[in-house]
């Protein structure tokens, strides 16, 4: 099972569409890489943390009134995606790409 996984992510690794598609996903290292990943994946985290329970709340009010169909559902959304608080993978995910951005700005510095 080892060989098999290793194997595979040697093919992986020597795949140039894989590779390229990979280095797509990064962030920019500039200003606006930076306000991206704050936006993404660190302010919805914390916003969750501080508010979760009461966008809850409103949520779940919202859609025990709402008449239309569609819009119930999105309240229902809302309601999942808040009803547990924010999601620490996602905001270690964000600091983890803050901490590459600082490492590869200071990377090229020396360049």
């Amino acid at each position: 099972m080892k060989k098999r996984i290793k194997r595979a992510a040697e093919r992986a690794a020597a795949n140039p569409v894989l590779r390229q598609s990979a280095r797509s996903l990064k962030p920019g290292t500039g200003f606006w890489g930076i306000v991206g990943v704050l936006a993404f994946f660190i302010l919805p985290e914390l916003v969750a943390f501080a508010w979760g329970p009461e966008i809850t709340a409103w949520a779940h009010g919202h859609y025990l009134t709402e008449p239309i169909r569609l819009m119930r559902l999105n309240y229902w959304m809302v309601e999942k995606l808040f009803e547990d608080g924010g999601s620490w993978v996602n905001l270690g995910l964000g600091v983890a790409l803050l901490i590459w951005i600082a490492w590869e700005r200071r990377r090229q510095k020396r360049y």
